[in-house]
């Protein structure tokens, strides 16, 4: 929490220009393309990690399926997840998140931006409907993040929930790759009480395709996932207490 405030803090000067810029672009998405969209979203990202002197390394960028739509599976950690995701990956994707904390200020401009889904977690009749245009849109090619534990614990210590085996309904519906993406020390960036440089990973796994999982129950899809992604952060960076 301390560097999140420091970086806000460091890039208020550039909030009168980003801020109504970002909120212009994601309000006529019929000005500004997908592409472009998503070029803005990397740029801040840049800046706050400029700032903020975050360095992210990405690791099996080849493991990401080259055509069409997939859904990335990572653990979760803090508020640098989707944005140390989406700084890694070149091309565009959008993601999943808490409808209660997408509303504040930057946050909605990204959620916005990269038309994410705000999902009511104490609603499961609205959930249904968001999952289930998640599901249609990566049909048609979109690529989505989905945190399968739903929330995180702060300073986690790269430790691993249990995965929602409801998460992963999605996937089934679509038909599409499963990629099982690892984030290691991701917790250090705001969620911790780290003020100093910061190196996050992001692991892109080999991605579980549909007929490797679908005659699976869902929660047989979530343990192997979850299996997969602990198996590399027990490698990389044991977890400590």
């Amino acid at each position: 929490m301390i560097k999140f405030l420091y970086v806000i803090f460091m890039n208020l000067f550039r909030a009168p220009y980003m801020i109504p810029k970002m909120r212009y672009q994601a309000n006529h998405p019929e000005k500004y393309s997908e592409q472009k969209r998503y070029a803005l979203v990397r740029h801040a990202i840049t800046l706050m990690k400029r700032t903020g002197h975050i360095h992210t390394k990405a690791y099996g960028e080849e493991n990401l399926p080259k055509e069409g739509g997939y859904i990335m599976y990572p653990n979760h950690q803090g508020k640098y997840d989707a944005l140390g995701i989406m700084i890694t990956h070149n091309t565009p994707c959008s993601f999943v998140m808490d409808k209660v904390k997408s509303h504040m200020i930057l946050t909605s401009e990204i959620v916005d931006l990269v038309q994410g889904k705000r999902l009511d977690r104490k609603d499961v009749r609205q959930a249904l409907p968001v999952l289930n245009e998640v599901a249609e849109e990566v049909k048609n090619g979109r690529r989505y993040i989905i945190f399968p534990e739903g929330d995180y614990v702060y300073n986690n210590r790269n430790r691993i929930s249990t995965f929602k085996a409801g998460s992963f309904k999605c996937a089934l519906k679509a038909k599409a790759p499963i990629v099982p993406v690892a984030l290691i020390d991701s917790y250090k960036v705001f969620n911790s009480f780290t003020l100093g440089k910061v190196t996050t990973q992001v692991h892109y796994l080999k991605p579980l395709l549909y007929e490797e999982y679908k005659n699976l129950k869902t929660i047989e899809i979530a343990k192997i996932v979850q299996e997969r992604i602990a198996k590399v952060i027990e490698e990389y960076s044991p977890i400590t207490c």
